[in-house]
């Protein structure tokens, strides 16, 4: 810390012999050039409290430990680079210097950086980002596509120069050396990577020749691999047509990329590994497969052998059977011809009865009618009305009405006498009961 080396003097009117006298601007001025040449630029860890952001965006907290507060502001250019969020509690080592706001004499740490303690600035900008995706359902399993059995066409996006592209052709080659390759170059680090490995990605879907992606590098510092943690490139991934193996690093480290993409490879050895079968052991596979057919097929052959034989044995000789229907034809056509014969026979018999014995019984029949004929005509003979008129009854009329009674006429009444031979005009002298 910088010592005091210049004298400060009063005019000699205030000045007393043994002491000097400071107007508290002047002291303030000496305080601020001296506080603000002295820690222009200092690094001070604490903990954030009584943090505000109001409309300008700036940031007013106090930093603070077990014995003291220090008051901090971070101007809004400055902080809207900060790759975390700045939240109470939160312990941060700041960089800046000191600065002394001469109206009130306080001090404060005018702020040009900040990083969290102990989870450091790229691990919380990971987790915030993982989190945030994860939330918008990019992870979700629903979003993963096949990788394809064995892919004829396969798409490397990774720097030319790696070890990680000549690790992945030389499994390549040896694993299936009849399978496309297609490398498309792109930064793997550094400021430009994730725009380079987005635009890669987005080149691969555009050709739309290939059946898969191997998107990875070696391995490195979580720096050296912040590039697959980059919003614009997990964004890429997901909104890819082709499926992704994501490869990047040791199988220790993970990026954002590998929870995105539809199949994560802990190396790009193990990527190429994994995309492709060993050609030989599929040849082995198809040999068995071969093999295992010829023998099910002989199998089957055989057991349908033996069951023709079986059924060879239950099949009746074809000319047996057609002379059994032979002999059953002969048998129903002599039994048929006798039935024939005997109904025929049996008409006749019937019809020679009938004819010998009509006569006599229409006969019979007609002597029948005639007898009851005669009985009808006597029986209608006697209900004839003219025949009991003939009897010497009549049938007297008052006005077209038979009388029945005495009660129907009355005295001087002109009546009718219907007799069996002509009428007679009446007129009622007297009526008697």
């Amino acid at each position: 810390m910088p010592e005091i080396t210049q004298n400060f003097e009063l005019p000699p009117s205030q000045a007393k012999p043994g002491r000097n006298v400071f107007s508290v601007t002047s002291l303030t001025k000496d305080i601020k050039n001296l506080l603000e040449t002295g820690f222009d630029s200092v690094w001070v860890k604490g903990e954030i409290s009584s943090f505000k952001k109001p409309g300008s965006g700036h940031f007013y907290f106090t930093l603070k430990d077990e014995k003291s507060n220090l008051n901090c502001v971070m101007f809004r250019f400055k902080n809207q680079y900060l790759k975390f969020d700045v939240e109470e509690g939160l312990e941060v080592i700041c960089g800046g210097r000191i600065t002394v706001y001469e109206p009130r004499g306080s001090y404060q740490l005018l702020i040009d950086q900040m990083e969290p303690v102990g989870l450091g600035a790229l691990q919380l900008q990971f987790e915030k980002l993982k989190e945030k995706l994860s939330k918008e359902g990019l992870f979700d399993a629903k979003h993963k596509k096949p990788i394809p059995y064995l892919p004829q066409k396969i798409a490397i996006i990774t720097s030319p120069t790696g070890a990680a592209i000549r690790d992945m052709l030389n499994v390549l080659n040896r694993r299936f050396s009849n399978v496309e390759i297609l490398l498309i170059p792109a930064s793997v680090q550094g400021d430009k990577a994730p725009q380079e490995i987005a635009s890669a990605i987005q080149i691969a879907n555009q050709m739309n020749e290939h059946d898969v992606i191997l998107l990875g590098r070696g391995g490195g510092s979580l720096e050296d691999l912040w590039s697959f943690n980059e919003e614009i490139v997990a964004r890429a991934i997901f909104e890819s047509k082709i499926p992704i193996i994501s490869c990047v690093g040791h199988e220790v480290d993970f990026t954002i990329s590998d929870f995105v993409a539809d199949l994560r490879a802990p190396t790009p050895s193990a990527a190429a590994e994994l995309v492709v079968k060993n050609k030989v052991d599929l040849q082995k596979q198809v040999l068995n497969q071969m093999t295992h057919l010829r023998q099910a097929y002989l199998s089957r052959i055989q057991k349908l052998k033996h069951r023709l034989s079986e059924f060879s044995g239950r099949i009746i000789d074809p000319r047996r059977n057609l002379q059994d229907w032979r002999l059953r034809m002969a048998d129903l056509q002599e039994r048929l011809s006798y039935t024939l014969l005997q109904n025929i026979k049996d008409a006749k018999n019937r019809f020679e009865r009938i004819t010998s014995n009509l006569p006599s019984e229409i006969n019979y029949a007609l002597e029948q009618k005639r007898q009851n004929l005669k009985n009808l005509r006597s029986i209608l003979s006697q209900l004839n009305p003219l025949t009991i008129l003939e009897r010497g009854y009549s049938i007297t009329h008052l006005k077209n009405k038979i009388i029945r009674t005495t009660q129907e006429v009355q005295k001087n009444d002109e009546i009718s006498v219907q007799l069996f031979k002509g009428t007679l005009i009446c007129t009622v002298k007297d009526v008697k009961a």
